[in-house]
């Protein structure tokens, strides 16, 4: 089988199944309609640490425990551990990976990395340079919008428009042991400047990777997205879904009811007040890896495409007037 098919998808030859996940929320996210397909929710944002910034760390680390536990699994039998996060220098994944012990490769895809890790994940494993990969990504509303924007303590008004970062971590063990839904194809995107220089508007300024990549998903493979029992982006929140709805109608790919996202879909957005909706490493982390693995473990739903959204921008870029690149990364996972 011809494992690149098309100009940026990736068949998967012998796919990966995603033999166990973990996923962890906070108080906030416990509220949502969701909750209960998530393995644990803290009942305090700082989960008895000292600072925000240590609670994320050992959110990360409990998601991967559970990974492992769920499939009787230690660390000492993973061959790599593929995680990534929003903090500076990802310091939430470097300093969990001295907790598990296990080979690190450290990803920055900003609210993609969900997707990239899972991804890489399955053709590392395809290509049998590992038996076992163990891939994860976290965030944390404080300390997301203590780096990106101010303290969540300044109180300032939020915009319309804005998304709310997701307090949460998930991973996934990727082995050919057990069952599960498989990882059968990845299509890795391309950086897209599409002039946002407003860090408050992701969904607009992701929209437009996100809709590429679905498009040349669909070229380079022939599928229908009727196929697909749900194709779901990772934050694009309500502006940046209804724009990449748009922008692919306008070349011709209109998407059903099947098309939605992660950041939505985690709040009720009628109860909790996170205006466009969630963002965040963990939106997609979350949701993938609690309710819609479950959902797949039931087959309830088949087939799905993650198409995981990220923002390339840093707190010094946007301070010095540059634009905010983006990307999104799909991957098809399938019963």
């Amino acid at each position: 089988m011809e494992k690149k098919i098309g100009k940026q998808t990736y068949q998967i030859a012998n796919p990966p199944i995603i033999t166990s996940t973990g996923t962890v929320v906070g108080p906030f996210e416990g509220l949502g309609p969701l909750a209960q397909d998530f393995d644990e929710v803290l009942t305090d944002l700082r989960n008895e640490q000292s600072t925000f910034e240590k609670a994320e760390r050992s959110m990360l680390i409990k998601a991967c425990r559970l990974a492992l536990d769920h499939a009787s699994f230690s660390s000492a039998e993973v061959d790599l551990f593929l995680s990534g996060d929003l903090l500076n220098q990802i310091i939430s994944s470097t300093f969990s990976a001295v907790s598990l012990g296990v080979p690190f490769i450290g990803l920055y895809g900003a609210c993609s990395t969900a997707a990239m890790g899972l991804g890489l994940g399955a053709l590392i494993l395809d290509g049998g340079f590992a038996g076992s990969v163990l891939t994860a990504a976290s965030s944390h509303n404080s300390t997301a919008e203590r780096q990106y924007r101010y303290p969540t303590e300044y109180g300032g008004q939020r915009r319309t428009y804005q998304q709310w970062t997701v307090t949460g971590a998930g991973a996934a063990l990727l082995s050919y042991t057990g069952e599960g839904p498989r990882v059968t194809g990845v299509t890795f995107g391309k950086v897209f400047d599409m002039g946002c220089t407003d860090p408050l508007n992701m969904g607009a300024a992701m929209a437009p990777a996100a809709a590429e990549t679905i498009f040349q998903h669909f070229q380079d493979t022939g599928w229908d997205p009727n196929s697909f029992d749900l194709i779901v982006t990772g934050d694009l929140g309500i502006v940046g879904l209804n724009l990449c709805r748009q922008e692919l109608a306008e070349r011709g790919l209109n998407l059903g009811d099947n098309f939605n996202d992660c950041g939505i879909m985690i709040y009720d957005l009628k109860k909790q007040d996170v205006h466009a909706g969630g963002s965040g490493c963990a939106a997609s982390a979350v949701v993938v890896y609690g309710h819609l693995y479950r959902r797949l473990k039931k087959k309830e739903i088949n087939r799905i495409l993650l198409i995981g959204t990220g923002a390339l921008h840093s707190p010094t870029s946007y301070m010095q007037g540059e634009n905010i690149p983006c990307i999104a990364h799909a991957v098809r996972i399938e019963v």
